[in-house]
């Protein structure tokens, strides 16, 4: 019964971490219109200027400061934009990844995150077969190449 009851809780996580971070997903589709009012002052801005962006480097460029919602369209068009430079890989909630780390699934989360090219992935696998702390540890700290 306790197993049952565990089982059906990570269900649960799993299926409610998924559904905010395609919530999430939709909210930065809604702001990416903002891109247009922000590069509108800055024709000449290549993207990978556009990536480095700041609200001060935009005020020092344009003399106007950015207010609280176009900065928070700048950052979420940027991390638009940076999902598409990276190329199809699979969209996995940060949430999600973290559960599939803890569960000794982060290989996989690498693996579809890289599409299975490089590294991380089968690193990922030889640590959790070694041991499950090893894995867990080297998932979180990679997870910051994902996000």
């Amino acid at each position: 019964m306790k197993q049952f009851v565990l089982m059906l809780s990570m269900a649960v996580m799993s299926i409610s971490a998924f559904a905010i971070g395609t919530t999430a997903q939709n909210d930065w589709a809604q702001n990416i219109e903002g891109i247009a009012g922000l590069t509108a002052d800055l024709p000449n801005l290549s993207q990978e200027a556009f990536l480095d962006l700041t609200p001060k480097k935009y005020r020092e460029m344009t003399g106007e400061k950015l207010g609280f919602k176009r900065t928070l369209q700048l950052k979420a068009a940027q991390r638009i934009i940076q999902k598409q430079v990276r190329g199809g890989a699979a969209d996995i909630p940060q949430a999600a990844y973290i559960v599939l780390a803890i569960l000794a699934l982060g290989w996989l989360a690498m693996g579809l995150m890289d599409d299975f090219q490089g590294n991380n992935w089968w690193i990922a696998l030889i640590l959790y077969a070694l041991g499950l702390l090893p894995g867990i540890i080297f998932s979180l700290i990679k997870m910051g190449d994902y996000y």
